[in-house]
């Protein structure tokens, strides 16, 4: 039995095996429900343009668990500074919305009158057309995932050094973007957007849209991770994470294997960002916070690492408590969700997927507490 192949009695294989089947079930419910508020978005009557929008957001927040999941969960890459992957995708469509506004309108934004600057950047150069942006959104972040990663990968960092290394990154570029004369909008960031692909943002069918490509990203994602991690590339990611040594040992380059994965879940993450930003209509430095990073780790470790459901599930339960009970309790809201996180560090380790383990144990108890009565 080699190290991809692991005993049936180890820990993982019960973690990643458990919800294995729900994924393209949830996937398929996504993409259909994308189908139903694009149709909505086209109608007067159906869900309001909020409740569309913040349907949305939840869907972008599944997506960025599910891009940590996939390196943490399964590679054992524990990343705390995600958002910053999150934040170049929000801010690469920013400056495609910007750059839009400023040439429909003539208007400068708030950051050119601030510097006094007549013109944009030249790095915004080509910013208007869309199709360049989306490729930026993809190449950008897996350049710098693959630089970083290389670096830090080829020497070997691991563990809590790589965590505290990745929250540095996204520390500096956070302390980067506050810059007022970076271009990038500083302690204000950027906002004033009015269109995107030629259609109004605050449109019905726009914020339809948006909130449907959030969805469609999330279950192609989830699809499509499924497939990855249950193939023999994903056993080996596994293994990477159970016994980095002994796969090295066999033969295995695992420098590559540990850089592709990082790239895919940058990637993923930066599309998250970039369908986030529109949705909410502002970006700044807040989404390169070590808060936000932190966060997306606390919605995995909640739902349960190396599942993708329940990562998925764990942000939205995490984001839709939070985007309730801030808006009528906000001064409590931070206490219960260590009390959430307290719970799962003691009781869950695996978070949701250990529910019904938990619900066997608690049944196994009282029965032993009748027995003894009896």
């Amino acid at each position: 039995m080699n190290a991809l192949s692991p005993s049936p009695r180890a820990p993982w294989r019960r973690i990643v095996a458990a919800p294995r089947g729900l994924t393209t079930p949830l996937a398929v419910v996504l993409a259909g429900c994308a189908v139903a508020v694009l149709l909505a978005g086209r109608a007067d009557a159906g869900p309001s343009v909020y409740l569309m929008n913040l349907v949305g957001q939840i869907a972008v927040y599944g997506l960025l668990a599910v891009a940590l999941d996939l390196i943490w969960g399964y590679a054992g890459i524990l990343s705390l500074g995600h958002g910053l992957y999150f934040a170049v995708g929000g801010y690469l469509i920013a400056m495609h919305l910007v750059t839009v506004a400023f040439q429909a309108t003539g208007t400068p934004p708030d950051f050119m009158l601030f510097m006094g600057w007549k013109e944009l950047p030249f790095y915004y150069a080509g910013m208007g057309h869309l199709g360049y942006i989306v490729l930026l959104i993809v190449a950008l972040p897996a350049l710098v995932a693959f630089l970083f990663g290389l670096v830090s990968f080829r020497s070997r960092v691991t563990g809590v050094y790589f965590a505290i290394i990745t929250q540095a990154l996204v520390y500096v570029a956070m302390l980067l973007f506050y810059r007022n004369d970076t271009g990038f909008g500083g302690n204000n960031g950027m906002t004033g957007f009015t269109e995107i692909a030629g259609q109004p943002l605050a449109g019905r069918a726009t914020v339809a849209g948006l909130s449907a490509a959030s969805m469609l990203a999330a279950a192609i994602a989830l699809f499509g991770l499924d497939r990855l991690v249950c193939s023999r590339f994903g056993h080996m990611l596994v293994a990477v994470r159970d016994d980095e040594a002994r796969l090295r040992f066999l033969g295995y380059d695992t420098l590559w294997i540990k850089l592709t994965v990082w790239c895919v879940s940058a990637v993923l993450a930066a599309v998250a960002g970039a369908l986030y930003v529109p949705q909410v209509g502002i970006v700044n430095p807040r989404l390169l916070s070590p808060e936000l990073s932190l966060e997306i780790a606390v919605w995995v470790a909640i739902g349960g690492r190396g599942t993708l459901v329940g990562a998925f599930l764990g942000a939205v339960l995490i984001t839709t408590l939070k985007f309730l009970l801030t808006a009528w309790i906000p001064a409590v809201w931070p206490f219960i969700l260590s009390v959430l996180v307290l719970l799962v560090v003691i009781q869950l380790p695996n978070g949701l997927a250990d529910t019904a383990a938990l619900g066997g144990g608690v049944r196994r108890r009282i029965a032993a507490c009748r027995e003894r009565k009896i």
